[in-house]
């Protein structure tokens, strides 16, 4: 998969090495970079550090281009406990608020697995990111049983939904 496109003109294409770059410039701070990352991820970050906490290019790593190809999403998704977990999902500060995460994350679920050839999807979703959280709800996600291997558990739901087929 190289570019899916939908009936809008959006567009989600493997990220390159300038979607890393202009990536960075939407974190201000160690709040906003560890609601993203999660608590591992290092603030302040130099373009080295930042590469090494997202996995990139270990991940399966996308960014979403609106029809007038800027880029406004990013997304990341890997193979954890038998899922398809989504990962750093992230919508251009500027541009929260008009659906640009349910689009990035629907986009996301129809590439997944063609690359991951699983049944369920899975990601994690601070508590208090109540947007977040009713986005992921309103595409079927559901809280599940929190992994054992994971740490957090008090401040993260745990959300999971089949793979439509």
């Amino acid at each position: 998969m190289s570019t899916l496109r939908d009936e809008q003109g959006w567009t989600l294409e493997r990220a390159d090495e300038a979607t890393i770059d202009a990536l960075m410039a939407w974190f201000g701070n160690p709040a906003d970079v560890t609601a993203w990352g999660g608590p591992k991820f290092r603030f302040p970050f130099t373009p080295e550090s930042f590469r090494e906490d997202c996995h990139w290019p270990d991940m399966a790593t996308f960014r979403l281009c609106d029809p007038d190809r800027r880029f406004c999403g990013f997304g990341q998704f890997y193979e954890r406990n038998g899922r398809i977990n989504l990962a750093r999902l992230i919508v251009e500060p500027s541009r929260r608020g008009q659906g640009i995460g349910r689009r990035l994350v629907t986009m996301l679920m129809a590439v997944g697995p063609e690359l991951l050839p699983l049944h369920e999807f899975s990601l994690f979703v601070y508590r208090n990111n109540r947007a977040a959280l009713e986005c992921y709800r309103s595409l079927g996600f559901e809280i599940g049983d929190y992994p054992d291997d994971q740490i957090l558990a008090d401040e993260c739901y745990y959300l999971t939904r089949p793979v439509e087929t």
